[in-house]
């Protein structure tokens, strides 16, 4: 069991540091300005609710974890 965890904690160790990577070299750029994103910005405020973002995030996140307890 513990062989088997310390696996998946590195695996997402790996895929954060990925990520991690693509932020900074601009690769996700686009993340967070998909159609479906609410931008509004008056003169003293901004409002950002990122509904498509999070929904792609979400069935990522649904789908990784489906995999994982799948074959764990």
């Amino acid at each position: 069991m513990n062989r088997q965890l310390g696996g998946v904690i590195v695996l997402a160790g790996i895929v954060v540091v990925v990520v991690g990577l693509l932020v900074m070299s601009g690769g996700l750029s686009w993340f967070g300005r998909l159609p479906g994103d609410i931008r509004v910005e008056r003169e003293n405020a901004r409002l950002y609710v990122p509904i498509t973002s999070m929904v792609i995030v979400s069935v990522v996140l649904s789908a990784i974890l489906y995999v994982v307890r799948r074959y764990l």
